[in-house]
């Protein structure tokens, strides 16, 4: 039985693409919001999800962080996937014809100076991919797409114009979540952990908390605070460091940490991406 990968959006969309980069061996299995990804993987009709959780240009993506604490999935890998625009329209399209298109509104900002330089107007969709499948179901004449060349295969659009974007450092980040945490040691890379964790309430629990890594010697990549249950007052911080929880200094760092929180959960263990460089 082929094994699938759930992701949210349409096909064709950069998620997608993510996916069959990661994980040609699966089939994968689009859904309607990230919740669904979960869902999909928790209840079996999918192996893994891909999951957004950072842009390099627009930060993180909105929900992902308090969703994961709560998935009931693990982190076993990571992804990092350029954000490559194209401009797509029906086969009988040229480049001169477009004078609309059409794409989330996240992405239109990313290629004003080729919209401008070309007379275009933008206008808002829902999403990238969903775009494109309305355009290619449409017909519609004078009008494109802004998506990945991807979406312009699963739709049998054409593509007028590539790597549109103003920015050619655009990268999303993907988390590859399964059912099972994977504690092994694998691949050539470096391996990282990721965890959530809540400070207690008392006088510079954070800067304690943190001195565990930093006396250590170990390489805190990511720190992010987001609120929970909407109170101002609880915070929870999203955390990844390179190294593995059987490490020594890893294990020291964490026994700091654990003396200065009220909960730490650990997401997921996984090799450096060799992108992440």
């Amino acid at each position: 039985m082929t094994k699938k990968i759930a992701f949210q959006g349409e096909l064709g969309a950069y998620s997608h693409e993510a996916c069959a980069a990661a994980r040609p061996d699966h089939e994968p299995l689009p859904c309607k919001t990230f919740e669904d990804v979960i869902e999909a993987v928790r209840k079996g009709h999918a192996d893994l999800a891909m999951l957004p959780v950072e842009n390099s240009i627009y930060g993180r993506v909105a929900d992902i962080h308090r969703l994961l604490p709560s998935s009931g999935l693990y982190i076993i890998d990571e992804a990092f996937v350029r954000v490559r625009i194209a401009l797509m329209a029906g086969e009988d399209a040229t480049l001169d014809d477009i004078k609309l298109v059409r794409a989330h509104p996240v992405l239109i900002p990313q290629c004003r100076s080729f919209l401008a330089e070309h007379g275009i107007t933008a206008e808002a969709a829902i999403d990238n991919a969903g775009a494109a499948a309305d355009l290619a179901a449409s017909g519609e004449v004078g009008a494109g797409a802004l998506a990945s060349e991807l979406a312009a295969q699963q739709y049998g659009l054409k593509v007028l114009a590539r790597d549109i974007e103003d920015n050619d450092t655009n990268t999303t980040r993907f988390l590859i979540m399964s059912r099972e945490m994977d504690l092994k040691r694998r691949g050539k890379a470096v391996m990282m952990t990721s965890f959530v964790f809540r400070v207690r309430n008392i006088p510079a629990a954070l800067y304690k908390a943190m001195g565990g890594f930093a006396t250590n010697g170990i390489n805190m990549t990511k720190l992010e605070s987001y609120m929970v249950n909407g109170a101002f007052t609880a915070t929870q911080f999203f955390a990844d460091i390179e190294g593995h929880p059987d490490d020594r200094n890893v294990q020291l760092a964490m026994e700091e940490l654990d003396y200065f929180t009220d909960q730490v959960s650990l997401l997921g263990v996984y090799p450096a991406d060799p992108q992440r460089s």
